[in-house]
């Protein structure tokens, strides 16, 4: 079983363990960032923080990266609170101050608007993104930041065109890097290569503060957790499999599916 798939206890990792980790994650930000041309000098790149392993993994790994890179640019690290109940104010203030980053704390009650507008039972991820990404949009805006950085990673892409396949008989995904619909945002996922088991070894690793999601976190009914154990059944039957599913989706051929308007088989 490749490393990307082990079960490793993080929290026993070795530094040189721990290096080699954030070696391999570093290496596949690189290359996501050189693939897409995410990152341009003079760029002010918004992280958006949310407590979770993906996040604290995505800012540390462009930290390191920023101080190493041979252009100039800015991070700023932007957390929106959503106002849950239990949530811990100074967890990410402390955790950036300690670290020396800008930040920037929104607050905006949408954890009650998606409350009040989804009835009990049903799945809450799609209202509160919707409203959570009108917020990041407006205050990206407001700071000057030229891309927004989100800590999409490879799994969440390939679950979520398994998702697009078996409920919306679409073949698409979550791109690496994609224009807003208004056209005033460029959204980045520099972690578009690392897969979340490498994440979430680095994260315990590294003692992140992790804040749980309390809103849609623990929900067991959502879809998206029915693809998510697939794929991990996959990795345990058959080590290799989702990395090549990913890698399906960077090499896709228009001629050989069924899509007229992405290939012209009427005048082929």
């Amino acid at each position: 079983m490749n490393a990307s798939t082990r079960e490793i206890d993080a929290s026993a990792l070795a530094r040189p363990e721990l290096a080699k980790l954030e070696r391999k994650i570093r290496s596949g930000v690189g290359r996501a960032i050189s693939d897409f041309n995410m990152i341009e000098a003079g760029d002010r790149v918004m992280v958006c923080l949310s407590g979770g392993a993906d996040s604290y993994t995505l800012l540390d790994i462009l930290l390191g990266l920023q101080r190493a890179a041979p252009i100039d640019f800015e991070l700023v690290a932007v957390n929106l609170d959503q106002k849950q109940p239990g949530f811990p104010e100074r967890v990410l203030p402390d955790y950036l101050e300690s670290r020396g980053v800008a930040y920037k704390i929104m607050e905006e009650d949408t954890y009650s608007v998606v409350r009040r507008v989804i009835p009990e039972g049903k799945t809450t991820c799609s209202l509160c993104s919707r409203l959570r990404r009108g917020v990041l949009y407006n205050t990206a805006a407001d700071i000057g930041a030229t891309k927004i950085a989100l800590g999409h990673h490879a799994d969440d892409i390939v679950e979520t065109a398994f998702l697009n396949m078996f409920y919306n008989s679409r073949l698409k995904t979550m791109p690496a890097k994609l224009k807003s619909d208004d056209g005033r945002n460029l959204v980045i996922r520099p972690l578009a290569y690392v897969r979340e088991s490498l994440i979430k070894q680095y994260a315990t690793s590294r003692k992140f503060p992790i804040i749980p999601c309390n809103l849609c976190g623990s929900q067991p009914n959502l879809q998206r957790q029915a693809i998510k154990a697939m794929l991990q059944q996959w990795d345990r039957s058959h080590p290799g499999r989702v990395d090549n599913i990913l890698k399906s989706l960077c090499q896709v051929t228009p001629s050989h599916l069924l899509d007229r308007e992405l290939f012209d088989f009427e005048n082929l």
